[in-house]
């Protein structure tokens, strides 16, 4: 009778697990979606210097292969430089480099130029933590994972730190963005760069959802197109007056 009992039990069992598999899959379908929504980001100071109030409410933007902050009106900048939009979705691993047991997690692409459409991925350069941008093959070997967000989803995060974004002023006026994975606020890889003496203020990277525009409705059929233009066209009688 027990086993009776045990092997009638088996279609409830699976059922409950199918069911629960399929949950699991539809939650994370919602939460994929959730990652991909496109913002910009904004950077947020919390110092009192000039520096700081000059930086905040900058918008990170990309040229010449690096990620930058100016001016939120891009007539407004110079050099010219491209308003990063970006969304979180997973990097995809390659097969050979799997061995190294990195800490896997989502990649940051970001568009790079609006015509025609191109996406790179941010990561930033192991060597000179400088916030790069690239194809896999320039961005595969780099900190290319894991971007993230914090609990409200405001702040942007790399390996789960939110106050680890500096900007370093490398020319006058030209504020590039870097990741301080040491903890020494740069000053290991400034000196190496010879950049030691340069200004530096630290940010925080803030998401600004980008509200997506509706696509416009297709064109009505030829058929459709021509009826409608017959029905707001004037009616003529016969004495060559129009009827209105």
């Amino acid at each position: 009778m027990i086993g009776l009992l045990a092997l009638t039990s088996i279609p409830t069992v699976t059922g409950v697990s199918l069911a629960s598999s399929e949950q699991r899959k539809a939650n994370q379908r919602k939460e994929d979606a959730r990652r991909m929504v496109k913002f910009n980001i904004v950077a947020e100071c919390d110092g009192d210097t000039d520096d700081d109030r000059e930086l905040n409410g900058m918008t990170v933007v990309v040229r010449d292969e690096k990620v930058y902050l100016a001016d939120p009106d891009s007539s407004k900048r110079s050099p010219p430089a491209f308003t990063a939009l970006a969304f979180y979705i997973e990097y995809p691993e390659p097969e050979e480099l799997k061995y190294l047991k990195r800490e896997r997690g989502l990649g940051l692409p970001t568009y790079v130029q609006d015509n025609p459409p191109l996406l790179n991925w941010i990561y930033a350069d192991k060597e000179t933590h400088e916030l790069r941008y690239g194809n896999r093959s320039q961005s595969v070997e780099q900190l290319v994972e894991p971007w993230d967000w914090c609990k409200n989803e405001k702040y942007i995060l790399l390996e789960k730190k939110q106050n680890a974004f500096i900007a370093v002023e490398e020319e006058e006026g030209q504020w590039a963005l870097h990741y301080d994975r040491d903890g020494d606020e740069l000053a290991r890889v400034l000196e190496e760069q010879g950049l030691l003496d340069c200004a530096f203020v630290p940010v925080k990277l803030v998401r600004k959802v980008v509200e997506e525009k509706p696509p416009p409705p297709p064109p009505p059929p030829p058929a459709a197109a021509a009826q409608a233009a017959q029905a707001a066209a004037p009616q003529v009688q016969g004495n060559g007056q129009s009827q209105k």
